[in-house]
């Protein structure tokens, strides 16, 4: 069965997430040769990503643009998106499963009285029906769904799905769509960024994380080093944000983000279950740590037993030169 398919796109600092794109991919198993639209809200200028969604395999595109979309609030999104899908009808709606759609697709899917799957890290065609995987039990287990009535509501895992090729060749028409949004209760007036700048966390495709072992903000300079060498991000673990060696936006673990790079190297960190519940589903994991008995080594594809002030500059080193010889 083919559904019209919508995506939410998401934005920072003016630029698509990769996770939209990872979205329309997503939406090619979930559409079943039906058509799929992009969708961008904001204030203004977003023609652009608009048709960056269609270069990366959205059909056509939709955007809506409004004052009162210029950061986001959960109850102006709501209204915008709302309207869209009144207007479309799409049989699903597929989006990242970022802070922004944790809390964007619950309040719509209850309001469109469905279902929601969320935090989905695998689809596979299954007849009339897609069937996705997601992580339950701190990602210990695995179950499988379908939804079988209503609107397909789903957020998807960033770093799971693989984006489709960006092709500048493919077109589509990129519509502008009036909303009316009310007076909002809540109203941003200012941001302030306690994260650093560099590569988004949750989408970083190397991360390295520091834990109690880095022993204090000083000590963190190192992996920031290695992270830059790698092209990568830094993390910590809970133990480390409550000792003060870096702000709680780095947080990994199950109160913190979940993560899935390609290459998680995990510095001074034990391997509490809490921690492992946010980075256990990397493709390779490497651990730095003096003890050799660190439960961290028992998930680590590669473990180093040593002291990681005398480890990360030898890696630092040695990633250096061969990208020198590359």
């Amino acid at each position: 069965m083919s559904r019209k398919v919508l995506i939410i796109g998401e934005t920072r600092d003016g630029v698509l997430r990769n996770v939209t794109f990872e979205a329309i991919a997503a939406a090619k198993t979930v559409s079943n040769g039906g058509e799929i639209i992009g969708l961008i809200c904001g204030e203004s200028g977003l023609n652009p990503l608009a048709e960056q969604m269609i270069h990366f395999g959205a059909d056509r595109s939709i955007v809506v643009e409004h004052s009162k979309l210029e950061t986001y609030t959960s109850e102006g999104f709501a209204q915008a998106v709302g309207r869209v899908i009144e207007q479309e009808k799409p049989e699903a709606i597929v989006m990242g499963h970022t802070a922004i759609g944790k809390d964007l697709t619950p309040k719509l899917a209850a309001r469109f009285e469905t279902g929601l799957i969320s935090d989905v890290t695998e689809l596979e065609e299954g007849g009339d029906n897609v069937v996705f995987t997601r992580p339950i039990y701190s990602g210990k287990a695995f179950e499988k769904k379908i939804i079988t009535d209503g609107i397909l509501f789903v957020t998807i895992r960033p770093n799971n799905i693989s984006a489709l090729d960006k092709d500048t060749s493919r077109t589509g028409d990129v519509t502008a769509i009036d909303v009316e949004i009310g007076d909002l209760r809540t109203v941003i007036t200012d941001i302030i960024k306690k994260t650093a700048d560099g590569v988004d966390l949750s989408e970083a495709k190397v991360i390295v994380a520091g834990g109690r072992g880095v022993k204090s903000k000083e000590g963190f300079d190192p992996l920031y080093e290695l992270a830059e060498v790698l092209g990568g991000a830094v993390g910590a673990s809970r133990g480390a944000c409550d000792a003060d060696y870096c702000d709680y936006s780095l947080q990994i673990g199950q109160t913190g983000k979940v993560v899935t790079p390609d290459l998680y190297i995990a510095c001074g960190i034990s391997g509490a279950i809490q921690h492992l519940a946010g980075m256990s589903n990397s493709k390779v994991i490497v651990g730095i740590n003096k003890d050799p008995e660190a439960n961290i080594f028992n998930i680590a594809d590669y473990g180093i037993v040593g002291d990681l002030f005398e480890v990360i500059p030898q890696l630092i080193e040695e990633i250096k030169q061969v990208k020198v010889n590359a």
